[in-house]
């Protein structure tokens, strides 16, 4: 068997333990903690018109219906009716930083249990998911392997520009058995050198134009705001918009670990780092917080979800604590 043969196999057998580990995670576990029925990640009232009846304090007055407070003279508010069928479609960013981690997981495991958490919510009652999958070209412009002294492979921000990534598209179906194997083609999708193009990634949600339901991006969000901030607007304009930013704290503030070797998985770059430099590990942590920012300024400017998952921690009631503050905040006539 050759190396590449080899490296399949090995893949394809992480890839089925760690999707037997969510099983029993999900299916058992996040029923227990979630008490209730819940259409997905972001429960609502629903969109389609019902009927109108008098209003009463603690309503949400963006709900009024004027015309009939107009006939009557009485205020009234709309009922919605939620709709029976919810469509769910997934943008899942596979670039090559997601095969990274110092925590309990790597980034790729979050992303993968990310995809698990939002299928389980949304494919009850005949709901449809389907999903459409970025990862990079399979060519850098240097060497493609490298670790820190941490055992995982790191990423730099230095490299030339890579070339965007190919696309796969999963088609929305209904069922557990359809939703499994939409989780299992996304666990076996092999993670290439390169960087997809996420903001290309988000645009293929909107096309064709679908009726309104769940977006979820889910990605770690390194590409430039600039790139993907306008497509996410547009696709929150007719979906609600769920985004899951998959974090490892290494990103956040560098640990004073005397020199790092550190490779950026998407460009092949190579840089060694003297993290003992308590004024290099502060301006790191000072971009990587000004990066941060940028980001959830983006996001709020879409009017999206926001769903930070850390591999130091656990994701699952992280997932949890998310979805309870969302129920929450719809009872009390607020949207985020």
């Amino acid at each position: 068997m050759d190396a590449s043969a080899a490296g399949t196999g090995a893949t394809a057998a992480r890839a089925e333990a760690v999707l037997s580990r969510l099983q029993l995670l999900v299916t058992r576990k996040l029923d227990g903690l979630l008490q209730g029925d819940y259409v997905g990640l972001l429960p609502g009232p629903g969109s389609e018109a019902g009927e109108s009846r008098e209003y009463r304090p603690g309503d949400d007055v963006r709900r009024m219906d004027w015309p009939v407070t107009a006939r009557t003279t009485t205020p009234h508010v709309r009922r919605t009716v939620a709709d029976r069928e919810l469509e769910t479609w997934l943008a899942v960013d596979l670039s090559a930083s997601l095969d990274f981690g110092t925590g309990r997981w790597l980034k790729r495991d979050l992303v993968v249990a990310a995809v698990a958490a939002v299928a389980h919510l949304t494919v009850r009652g005949g709901n449809r998911i389907g999903a459409v999958v970025g990862t990079g070209t399979g060519t850098t412009a240097g060497p493609t392997a490298g670790r820190s002294r941490f055992g995982r492979r790191a990423r730099t921000a230095a490299g030339p520009e890579p070339t965007p990534g190919a696309v796969r598209r999963l088609p929305a179906r209904s069922g557990r058995k359809e939703a499994h194997g939409l989780l299992r083609a996304v666990a076996g999708t092999e993670i290439r050198p390169g960087r997809s193009d996420l903001g290309a990634l988000v645009d293929m949600l909107n096309r064709p134009p679908r009726r309104r339901g769940v977006a979820v991006v889910i990605s770690d969000f390194l590409a430039p705001p600039q790139q993907w901030g306008r497509p996410l607007r547009k696709l929150a304009v007719r979906h609600d918009v769920l985004a899951i930013e998959v974090v490892d704290p290494v990103e956040l503030e560098l640990p004073d670990a005397g020199v790092l070797e550190l490779v950026d998985p998407e460009t092949g770059g190579l840089h060694e780092v003297q993290t003992a430099d308590p004024r290099l590990r502060r301006r790191y942590a000072e971009a990587a917080a000004a990066g941060r920012a940028a980001i959830d300024a983006e996001l709020r400017a879409a009017g999206a979800a926001h769903l930070r998952l850390r591999t130091d921690s656990d994701w699952l009631l992280d997932i949890v604590r998310f979805v309870a503050a969302q129920r929450h905040a719809r009872t009390r006539g607020t949207t985020r």
